[in-house]
């Protein structure tokens, strides 16, 4: 993982250890906080058009920042409960994904792999 990621982990680990919360930070309970912290991200862009969710009011904005850094959170603690190195799990799926969806036939469509 990256030297910021590596930090953030520590940290967690170090707040989770103080709490002693480390006996209900397994996968399956990380997964569903997850879950539960991307849908109360995703009810901050519920109803808006695609213009109103470019720019959310100053108000709103860091309500969903709160929001991302939770999502980020249960990630990287799924991700150390299970040892799972992010930036290298990323980079294998980003190229993956480039092989999924080659510029050529992918550029300026949103179609799924099997349909391009």
């Amino acid at each position: 993982m990256t030297n910021e990621l590596i930090a953030l982990r520590d940290r967690l680990r170090d707040f989770t250890r103080e709490r002693e919360w480390h006996r209900y930070h397994t996968p399956k309970n990380l997964a569903i906080a997850l879950i539960v912290e991307a849908a109360e991200l995703a009810e901050h862009f519920q109803w808006l058009t695609p213009e109103e969710s470019q720019s959310p009011q100053d108000g709103k904005r860091e309500k969903i920042r709160e929001e991302m850094a939770d999502v980020l959170i249960y990630l990287i603690e799924l991700a150390d409960a299970l040892d799972v190195d992010l930036a290298a799990a990323a980079h294998d799926k980003i190229a993956k994904n480039a092989l999924k969806y080659p510029v050529e036939k992918a550029r300026g469509n949103a179609l799924k792999y099997d349909e391009l």
